[in-house]
């Protein structure tokens, strides 16, 4: 989720118009009511944001004290429409990552945000997991060596748990990072259909299903296949749960993550 921060309203939701059809959730707020949410927000909806785009606004040096004192990782890039070497110093003293002209285009600002982050975790703009290699900069990822093509939504969910990996993630968590803080009239239920497509297709690509889930405590990326890992696994035809044994193809279907 990008943050867009700007006095004009015509500016914030065209830059959110922008971004979503790139396939990244943005929202834009004006400066006072920025001020207030960023100060108050909890540190899990605060994680969910990727970065912070601060547009024309008065005290931008400021907002970006505040956000860093937030975060230490979290992008914060300035949108400048005059040069002015004092304030791009300015910017930069006060945390700021990067500071660019508009006009600009919503992709170069995607990838300046992803090249930020790998400048802050030391990483190359992908990963391998196990047989996959999951791209951070809008590409499609490669399992056992070809390309899988996916829905936006569905590789956006994919790029978070594979950068959560080793932890457990719930609904909430990926719905925020996918749909945005801020997406009140979409049903959060929406991600386990995702999940549930996602699933269906890297099982068919890697012969097991790599996303685990437990009721009440999320999902987990299973780097490699229960039978590797000495993790127990289910037969299977059959998979135990509390209530019962339930259809392998109805557990993929109806996921139970709360």
């Amino acid at each position: 989720m990008i943050v867009v921060v700007d006095e004009r309203a015509t500016v914030t939701e065209g830059y959110a118009s922008w971004f979503d059809r790139e396939g990244i959730s943005a929202c834009g707020l004006a400066p006072a009511e920025f001020e207030s949410w960023v100060s108050a927000v909890s540190e899990s909806d605060i994680r969910s944001v990727e970065a912070f785009l601060l547009g024309d606004c008065e005290n931008r040096s400021g907002l970006a004290k505040i956000v860093r004192r937030r975060s230490a990782t979290t992008a914060i890039i300035a949108m400048n429409e005059n040069r002015s070497l004092e304030e791009t110093l300015d910017l930069f003293a006060a945390g700021v990552d990067d500071v660019v002209r508009k006009p600009i285009h919503v992709r170069e600002i995607i990838a300046r945000v992803k090249a930020i982050r790998r400048r802050a975790s030391g990483e190359p703009d992908y990963t391998d997991v196990g047989e996959m290699r999951v791209f951070f900069d809008g590409r499609d990822p490669e399992v056992k060596g070809e390309v899988l093509q996916l829905p936006r939504r569905e590789r956006r969910i994919l790029e978070y748990l594979v950068s959560n990996r080793g932890c457990r993630i719930n609904k909430t968590q990926i719905f925020n990072s996918v749909y945005g803080l801020f997406s009140e009239d979409i049903d959060e239920n929406v991600v386990e259909s995702h999940i549930s497509k996602l699933r269906k297709r890297l099982r068919h690509r890697l012969g097991y299903d790599p996303i685990d889930s437990k009721r009440y405590l999320g999902y987990r990326l299973v780097v490699e296949a229960p039978e590797k890992t000495g993790e127990a696994c289910a037969p299977s035809s059959l998979t135990q749960d509390v209530g019962g044994l339930l259809e392998k193809s109805e557990l993929f279907e109806k996921d139970p993550v709360a």
